[in-house]
Order: C-alpha cells, then sequence, then structure tokens
C-alpha cells in the first residue's frame, strides 16, 4: 500500500512539472516567474569601434544624397566651420547629438554589432530606427546614414569635416 502511495506521488510530480513546463512554451505565464534559461538574451553588442572621444569637437556639416556628390559635400562641410556644429562629451560617456528634427541635443552611444557595423543613437539595441550608421570616419571626416528610412531620405548621407584639431 506505502509503494502505491508513493508511486501516486511521483506521478502527480511529474504531470506537475509538465504542466508547468507547458506554461513557458505556450504563452501562458507559470506563476512562479520565468523558468532559468528561459528569458530571451538581450541583442548581443560588440565592443565599440570607435571612442567617444574621437568625435568631440566642431564639425562642419554637409549632406548628399548620391555616392558621386560627397566630395561635393565634404568642401561645403568644411566651409560650414564658421558655423561649426559642436560635439561635446555626455555626461555619462557618450557624445551629444541631435536627433532629427529635435531642438535639442541628448546623449548618444557609440555601438557596434556582431555583424561589425558601428552606430551612433540613442541607448538600446544597435541599428535602431533612430540610429546612424557610421559609413566612413578616418578622424578628421565622418559619414553618417540614418538606419530610419524617412529620415534618411530627408537628410542623406551626413558629412562632418572636423574644425581645427581634435579636442
Amino acid at each position: 500500500m506505502r509503494c502505491l502511495r508513493l508511486t501516486c506521488l511521483f506521478a502527480a510530480l511529474a504531470v506537475g512539472g509538465l504542466a508547468l513546463s507547458a506554461c513557458s512554451t505556450s504563452g501562458i505565464e507559470s506563476p512562479f516567474g520565468p523558468f532559468p534559461g528561459s528569458e530571451p538574451s538581450p541583442p548581443a553588442e560588440a565592443p565599440a569601434r570607435y571612442k567617444a572621444e574621437e568625435l568631440i569637437g566642431r564639425w562642419g556639416v554637409a549632406s548628399y544624397q548620391k555616392d558621386t556628390d560627397r566630395g561635393r559635400a565634404e568642401t561645403m562641410a568644411r566651409k560650414q566651420c564658421s558655423k561649426a556644429y559642436p560635439i561635446a562629451k555626455g555626461p555619462n560617456g557618450g557624445v551629444m547629438m541631435h536627433l532629427p528634427d529635435q531642438r535639442t541635443a541628448q546623449e548618444m552611444r557609440i555601438k557596434s554589432s556582431v555583424e561589425g557595423k558601428t552606430f551612433i543613437g540613442p541607448p538600446g539595441e544597435p541599428g535602431g530606427l533612430q540610429d546612424r550608421e557610421i559609413s566612413s570616419f578616418d578622424g578628421r571626416v565622418l559619414a553618417l546614414r540614418y538606419v530610419d528610412p524617412d529620415a534618411a531620405g530627408r537628410f542623406g548621407t551626413m558629412v562632418y569635416v572636423r574644425c581645427g584639431p581634435r579636442a
């Protein structure tokens, strides 16, 4: 009789365990919270290729839509140094820049994806809609393109040419 009770107890525990494990795969939440290892992992982010200090300074800015116009845009950006765009260090180690259509600068992070692309944007996974992809940077000329197709269509590829020495 005692064996029968133990067998029933183990059977009940097994059925209960299966029922709880089904909760994590059927979209029903377990009353005990997520099971260990069932939490979605955050998107992979690689170490940033560039440091915020490399971008701090004053920049002439212009943009272009066609790759054949890049040289002309760089020349126009150099001429904008009299009205330079400042990129300052942010309070949390990022850089202070503007989002599209925003009047005030906010802190942006430099973040890299595991695919090797580098972005500047607000906190969040690399390649978000508010990010700009760094298409090239040699220390003196920085080219950025918005990830958001609407912003990319309106602003094109932004070219920043350093005005004077690095900060």
